[in-house]
């Protein structure tokens, strides 16, 4: 578990945060709060040394222990900004932090991270809702910007899971397409409150550009998407039989095109780039744009 430099301890204890914000975390709504002093004070040394900590965006402030610790760690001039869509945490957050508000450190935005437009963060650090992690995970990746994110422990190991291992999928190969990702720790329930029933994980996800090209990225993760919904076929059956999920105008042509040594392995053993290369020939024989993007 490696870090980089420039992080702080807050000074505001978690626990007796929760109690002045007078109001319980809801599991119903996915409010976890991360209040295990030891793991709040390790999170933003996460982050890779060479990351611009300038603008940090924190999703999902809670009760505010996290973005004390982020206020902490600001560089001189630095600035932190919290998305929360609890109107009573948002207000808690106003009048908690009004020092940091005031001097221009920190900006609380109430609204739902998923609809909001993003403010032109230089990272993210964030403990996010469990049951909006993907849709979260996949506004920021493409932003590629350094991420530091808590998530429940399974869903961090299929970020992470290498090709042949039972763990990697879709997920996978999505979010290894835009970053470098690295599970880094894994939290107990203990650490939060009100106590999840799983495991959580801190995840690292630091921007590259991938190994490989890709023309149309909104058809390369829709295929992988497809094609992953048929895992334990092989990749023959399920160009085939996932067309009207992924759009290919001629599946069979896409099928006569490829090598048969692709054909006949399952989807979890082709890595990104060889996902890449896949996609590159089915494009090139048509297919319908997703009429939801």
């Amino acid at each position: 578990m490696t870090g980089g430099s420039g992080a702080g301890c807050g000074s505001r204890d978690p626990d007796a945060l929760v109690r002045r914000a007078g109001v319980r975390g809801c599991p119903d709504r996915d409010q976890h709060f991360l209040v295990d002093d030891r793991v709040l004070d390790r999170i933003p040394t996460y982050l890779p040394e060479s990351a611009d900590r300038s603008h940090v965006l924190e999703i999902g402030g809670g009760a505010g222990a996290l973005t004390d610790r982020l206020l902490a760690a600001a560089p001189p001039g630095g600035r932190v900004t919290v998305i929360e869509r609890d109107p009573t945490f948002a207000a808690f957050l106003r009048e908690e932090f009004d020092a940091e508000i005031a001097d221009g450190t920190l900006t609380v935005v109430e609204a739902d991270a998923l609809e909001c437009e993003l403010p032109a963060f230089t990272a993210c650090v964030s403990n996010l809702p469990y049951g909006v992690s993907s849709e979260l995970a996949f506004r920021l990746l493409p932003a590629k910007r350094p991420l530091v994110l808590t998530f429940q422990r399974e869903f961090a190991e299929r970020m992470v899971a290498e090709p042949n291992t039972s763990d990697y999928g879709r997920l996978s190969v999505s979010a290894q397409h835009y970053a470098d990702v690295e599970l880094l720790e894994v939290v107990p329930p203990e650490a939060f409150d009100p106590q999840p029933a799983v495991e959580s994980a801190i995840v690292r996800a630091v921007p590259r550009d991938p190994s490989y090209t890709v023309d149309d990225e909104a058809f390369f993760l829709r295929f992988v998407k497809a094609v992953f919904t048929q895992r334990r076929k092989t990749v023959r059956n399920a160009i085939r039989n996932t067309a009207h999920i992924s759009g290919l105008d001629d599946p069979a042509a896409v099928v006569s095109a490829v090598d048969e040594a692709t054909l006949s392995k399952r989807p979890g053993e082709l890595s990104p780039a060889e996902f890449a290369e896949l996609a590159a020939v089915a494009a090139e024989h048509g297919f319908e744009p997703d009429p939801g993007e």
